[in-house]
């Protein structure tokens, strides 16, 4: 305000509007020159240079990184030292994977690619002439949703997962390369081909798509063009390559077609020809957000126990903790999991694939039938018996203690009805519910974390024969598999041999009842319960080893681990 008063009385003596004017900016410029000056020595000093700026943010840094003062006389007032000259950030410097490691490591992660093939043979042309049938680059190929290829034709789409050499005994036009896929049509009727690339060969050899056929009954549903059907392709080995097996194979409309598939041909052979015992099969894992991992340990080892000599798995979407399970046995050489997806354009986003499965169980039944069928055609020479089993399932036998001397029983068994080996023998099913538990309390002698060494009550009644059944399949004569029976068979019909409930039955470990039979599941199951202590044979070995194995992935927290389990003391009873 003074100022303003001075500049008035200067200008009344000032004889011109020009000077006035000078001295208006002369009196403003002297203010605005005091007020930064004066306020510049509170500042910090940004404005005075980079090498200030940077040691003033570093001495910032370094006062957040001291521990803030206490108020109480306990806590020590002393800083911690932090120098960023002295730190190294943590950062992967491995070196950059060459060209022939990045493809090993694909091939491993995507076992129906023909990845060392092209690998092989990249640079060179393969093809029937200029023309005519080019051997598809890997860039050339038309994937859906990583695990899938894609063949548009005039009149359907094809989605192909899997393609496999069957030359087994009964196969009457052997050798024949069969190729798992969906394809959105009923009875296919467009004319296809196959691209049969055989290494040492620079044209592919051409070969007619004999049959298509159908994994699925109409009668189940999701029965009308549009919908993504499962399939079984065949081509037979043309003559004069009968004694070869093809690296790879791609599906065509017309046989000179540019194809826009190339699946590696599995022919998993062991050395020797020798068969293990048994595998088990498991489709895509969906458990998100559902922690099963401690009862995933229980039920591997139980499976081992009895005989399995691997289980292979599916994975769609799976907890953490899963994840961590599934790791560890994969280390051991005991299971074995690949990674899944829906074709086409369903849901694989997490969260909604599930939320899309729980909507759309036609569709889901449908889709699991490419990984049980896919596991068979990977296994089908390496062992006597494949079994597709739930994870809250377990083939159980009664007079035997492992699946092997089970089946020493039971095939004696079935051949005195019937000379002739069956396709599969199945096992009656029967449910051990989680209320049950809860009904008759807990047994102190073993383990909380033992689900079904603690859920021992069961229903009296068993689901009807045939129903819900799960079978060992004999791969040497099984064409297409469903969740609880072969759908199709070499050499005729498929035969199945139901095993005597005295001798096994399949120990269904659920919540409730599944939904078809919610209605009569409390009269015909829940309400009428007996003991069965059947799995305690296996306690011992049982309760070491996932107790091993839990302690060993450090799933139990600090301080616990040696902490006596035993629950307060069951009202076990007999009914």
């Amino acid at each position: 305000m003074s100022v303003m008063v001075t500049a008035k009385r200067v200008a009344r003596w000032c004889p011109t509007r020009a000077l006035r004017r000078a001295l208006y900016i002369l009196l403003w410029g002297s203010l605005c020159y005091v007020l930064v000056r004066f306020s510049g020595q509170e500042e910090s000093g940004l404005s005075r240079g980079g090498t200030m700026t940077g040691r003033l943010l570093l001495q910032k840094i370094v006062e957040t990184r001291s521990p803030p003062i206490s108020t109480t006389e306990t806590t020590s007032n002393t800083t911690t030292e932090f120098n960023p000259f002295e730190l190294e950030p943590s950062v992967d410097k491995s070196p950059s994977l060459s060209e022939q490691a990045l493809a090993e490591q694909i091939q491993a992660e995507i076992p129906n690619l023909p990845v060392r093939y092209w690998q092989k043979y990249k640079g060179k042309v393969l093809s029937k002439n200029k023309t005519c049938a080019k051997f598809p680059s890997l860039y050339d190929i038309s994937f859906n949703n990583v695990y899938w290829q894609t063949l548009k034709t005039s009149n359907g789409t094809f989605h192909l997962f899997g393609s496999y050499y069957d030359n087994r005994t009964l196969v009457t036009m052997k050798p024949v390369i069969r190729t798992l896929g969906m394809i959105d049509r009923l009875d296919p009727k467009v004319k296809t081909y196959c691209q049969l690339w055989f290494d040492g060969h620079k044209e592919p050899v051409f070969s007619k798509v004999w049959e298509y056929k159908y994994i699925w009954y109409k009668k189940w549903g999701n029965y009308k063009n549009g919908l993504l059907q499962p399939y079984l392709i065949a081509c037979q080995v043309p003559p004069g390559y009968r004694h070869l097996v093809p690296e790879s194979v791609s599906l065509v409309e017309r046989p000179c077609d540019m194809a826009t598939t190339n699946l590696r041909v599995i022919n998993n052979r062991p050395q020797g020809g020798q068969k293990e015992n048994f595998a088990v099969c498991v489709k895509g894992l969906d458990f998100l957000h559902d922690d099963l991992s401690v009862r995933l340990v229980e039920w591997l080892e139980m499976l081992f126990i009895l005989g399995a000599n691997k289980v292979f798995l599916y994975e769609l979407e799976v907890h953490p903790n899963i994840s961590k399970i599934l790791k560890h046995y994969e280390e051991l050489g005991r299971v074995e999991v690949m990674k899944l997806t829906l074709p086409g354009e369903q849901p694989n986003i997490p969260g909604l694939l599930h939320m899309y499965l729980k909507s759309k169980v036609t569709n889901k039944r449908q889709n699991e039938l490419i990984p049980y069928n896919d596991c068979l055609y990977k296994n089908m020479y390496r062992y006597k018996y494949i079994a597709l089993l739930d994870t809250d399932e377990v083939i159980m036998p009664k007079s035997s203690m492992t699946w092997k001397s089970l089946m020493e029983t039971v095939v004696p068994k079935a051949l005195k009805t019937k000379k002739d080996t069956r396709a599969s023998y199945n096992v009656r099913n029967v449910y051990f519910m989680d209320t049950m538990r809860h009904t008759h309390g807990w047994f102190r002698e073993i383990p909380h974390y033992m689900h079904m060494l603690q859920h021992v009550y069961r229903s009296h009644n068993y689901t009807k024969p045939g129903q819900y059944v799960k079978c060992f399949h004999d791969p040497e004569r099984v064409l297409t598999l469903h969740n609880h029976f072969p759908l199709s068979c070499l050499g005729g019909s498929c035969s199945s041999y139901a095993i005597d409930t005295e001798d096994a039955h399949l120990q269904h470990y659920r919540a409730d009842c599944v939904t078809t039979l919610k209605k009569s599941c409390s009269q015909e199951y829940k309400n009428h319960t007996i003991l069965d202590t059947t799995i305690w044979k296996y306690r011992e070995p049982l309760v070491a080893r996932v107790t091993e194995t839990l302690l060993h992935l450090g799933f139990f927290s600090p301080g616990t681990a040696l902490r006596s389990t035993d629950p307060p003391a069951s009202a076990v009873r007999r009914k």
